[in-house]
C-alpha cells in the first residue's frame, strides 16, 4: 500500500442471489479496516400469469426497487454512522440476468431471474445457429441456461417487439450503475460471463452476435474493472446529503470479486472455490483455454484481474437453502443452524449420495422431493431425517469437488496441492473438513466476505490507493482470519468416491 497520510473510505456492494450486504473499506496512514453497514435478504418472486395465447405459465422475477431501496439504505447507515463524504462506490453482483429500457430510461419487459422457465430449453436451440465448439472456441463459455446468450436468444425470438429504435439492455450490475450515475457501461468480468464476448478481444464478438440475431446497437460498452464511470447525480447525493462520490467498475462479477480476494501464495498450486448459493472452482491461468476436452466439461474461460479464471459453475448450497425454506413452510418457522448442524453431525455418514450438478436440482418445486426421486432413481436408502438430508448433501458436495478438481487439473496441466474455499461457505467447518477428507488436499478458507473484500480492493487499485494485486496480499492475510484444514480419514472417502461417480454416467469418464 502507499504511503497516504488521510484517510480513503470506499462503499462496496454486494448482491448476490439470496442477499446483499454493503461495506465501507477504510484506509488510513497504511492500516485496514472493513465494516458492515446493511445486510438485507432478498430472493425472486413467481407469478403466474396467461400469455397472449392464453396459456398459464409462470415468470420468476426479482424486485429491482427493492435492490435499489437497499442500496441507499446502506449509503444512509454510512452517512450517519461514518461520514458525509466517500471516495469511492461500486457493485458487484450474480453473473445474470438483465433489464431492457427504454430510450428514455423507462423500465420495458420483465427483469427476470435467470432460473426462470422460460430459458427451458433454449440451450438447444442455440446449437442450430451456431456450433458448440466455435462458440466455446470464441467466447471461451459453455453453454448454461442462465447465460445472457441464452437469455437474448429467448428475447429476440419470442419478445422482437421490445427492441424498438433505442431499446438498450443494463446488465444487473450496470442497472444500479444507472440508477446511481447514469452509466450504462459493464466491466470486463461481467460482460465475460455472458457467452457473447471474444475472451481474447475483450469485445463483444459480432460472429456471435449476428448468428444469434442479436442486435448489439442494444449492448453496453465494456470498461476494465476499477474504471471510473461517472458520479453520483448531484440530486441523488443532495437527498442522502453526502458527496458526489465516484462510481468505480467493480470486478461486477461477484466471482472475480471472489477470486481476486483469495490470500494465495502460489497460483500454480491453487484451485479457488467460491462458495455459496453456487460452488464456483477454479485456476487461474495467462491465457484462455478453448479445447474441445475443456468445452466439452462445461469449463468457462472467465475475465479476471490481469488473468483468466479457469473454472466450473457447479451447484452449491442451493440445495441446503432450498430444503430450509421447505421446512420453514413446514414448521411455520425458521430452523437455527445450530439445530440443523447437530442434526447432521449426528446422521450416519455415506448413507447416500446425489450428483448435486443433476439438473433435477436446478429449479425444483421441492428439494427434499427431488432428493428422494434422485435416491430412488439411483436404488439408493432415502435419507430418514434432516440431519441425514444435509449431510447427503453436503457429503454429495465435497466429493464432486473432488471430481471437478481432478478434471480441471488434468485439463490445464497445472496439479492442485492447495484448496481455497472463500465466501459464506468458507464458514461452514463440517463442508470444508469435508472437501479435505474427500479430495486429500490441504483447504485454506476465508475471507468469508472475499467478494466486498476483492470489491474494495478492486476499488483501491482504481483510485490508486494500492498499486496492484500483489500489493493487496499482505492486507488479506493480516485482516481477515485464514483457517486451515488438513486431511484425515481419506480411506473411507476414498470408497465413498467410488460409489458417488456410479451415480451418472457422466462422473464415470
Amino acid at each position: 500500500m502507499t504511503g497516504q497520510q488521510k484517510v480513503q473510505r470506499v462503499y462496496a456492494v454486494d448482491i448476490g442471489a439470496s442477499g446483499g450486504k454493503c461495506f465501507v473499506g477504510t484506509f488510513e496512514n497504511g492500516a485496514f479496516r472493513m465494516d458492515e453497514i446493511h445486510r438485507f435478504a432478498h430472493e425472486a418472486s413467481t407469478f403466474y400469469v396467461n400469455d397472449a395465447s392464453g396459456t398459464l405459465t409462470d415468470r420468476t422475477t426479482w424486485d429491482q426497487s427493492l435492490l435499489y431501496e437497499n442500496i441507499l439504505t446502506g449509503l444512509r447507515n454510512y452517512r450517519r454512522e461514518v461520514s458525509d463524504t466517500l471516495d469511492g462506490i461500486a457493485i458487484d453482483t450474480w453473473g445474470a440476468d438483465y433489464q431492457l429500457m427504454t430510450r428514455n430510461g423507462d423500465r420495458l419487459g420483465g427483469y427476470f431471474a435467470y432460473r426462470d422457465h422460460r430459458l427451458d430449453g433454449v440451450t438447444d436451440e442455440i446449437d442450430s445457429f451456431i456450433p458448440t465448439q466455435r462458440l466455446f472456441e470464441i467466447t471461451g463459455i459453455s453453454k448454461q441456461p442462465y447465460n445472457l446468450s441464452t437469455q437474448l436468444t429467448w428475447l429476440v425470438r419470442q419478445r422482437p417487439d421490445l427492441l424498438v429504435d433505442g431499446t438498450f439492455l443494463l446488465p444487473t450490475p450496470s442497472l444500479f450503475n444507472f440508477y446511481l450515475c447514469g452509466s450504462r457501461a459493464v466491466d470486463s468480468t461481467w460482460a465475460s460471463v455472458t457467452q457473447l464476448m471474444d475472451a481474447r478481444s475483450g469485445e463483444w464478438s459480432q460472429e456471435v452476435l449476428d448468428a444469434l440475431q442479436i442486435p448489439i446497437s442494444i449492448l453496453p460498452a465494456i470498461v476494465a474493472p476499477g474504471s471510473a464511470l461517472g458520479q453520483l447525480h448531484e440530486p441523488l447525493a443532495l437527498d442522502l446529503r453526502l458527496n458526489r462520490a465516484p462510481v468505480l467498475a467493480a470486478a461486477a462479477h461477484d466471482t472475480a470479486s471472489a477470486f481476486a480476494a483469495a490470500p494465495i501464495e502460489d497460483p500454480e498450486e491453487a484451485m479457488i472455490i467460491s462458495s455459496g448459493t453456487w460452488s464456483i472452482m477454479g485456476q487461474l491461468i495467462p491465457e484462455p483455454i478453448t479445447s474441445e476436452e475443456a468445452g466439452a466439461f462445461g469449463l468457462a474461460n472467465e475475465g479476471g484481474i490481469g488473468n483468466v479464471r479457469f473454472l466450473r459453475n457447479c451447484m452449491g448450497t442451493w440445495l441446503v437453502q432450498e430444503l430450509r425454506r421447505i421446512w420453514r413452510n413446514e414448521d411455520g418457522h425458521e430452523s437455527s443452524w445450530d439445530e440443523l448442524n447437530e442434526a447432521t453431525q449426528a446422521a450416519t455418514p455415506f448413507g447416500s449420495f446425489v450428483d448435486p450438478d443433476d439438473e433435477s436440482f436446478f429449479n425444483p418445486e421441492n428439494m427434499q422431493a427431488a432428493i428422494n426421486a434422485f435416491c430412488s432413481r439411483t436404488n439408493q436408502p432415502i435419507p430418514t431425517n434432516r440431519g441425514a438430508y444435509l449431510r447427503l448433501v453436503y457429503e454429495s458436495l465435497a466429493l464432486k469437488y473432488r471430481y471437478v478438481i481432478d478434471r480441471i487439473s488434468k485439463i490445464s496441466g497445472k496439479p492442485t496441492r492447495v484448496v481455497h474455499i472463500v465466501g459464506g461457505g468458507s464458514r461452514n467447518e463440517m463442508l470444508n473438513a469435508f472437501t479435505a477428507n474427500a479430495t486429500n488436499r490441504k483447504v485454506i478458507t476465508g475471507p468469508e466476505e472475499a467478494t466486498a473484500v476483492g470489491n474494495i480492493v478492486i476499488q483501491a487499485l482504481g483510485l490508486g490507493i494500492i498499486a496492484s494485486i500483489d500489493a493487496a496480499q499482505p492486507i488479506l492475510r493480516e485482516n481477515f482470519p485464514i483457517r486451515e484444514y488438513d486431511p484425515t480419514e481419506t480411506g473411507p472417502w476414498n470408497e465413498a468416491y467410488e460409489r458417488f461417480r456410479h451415480l451418472n454416467p457422466s462422473l464415470q469418464d
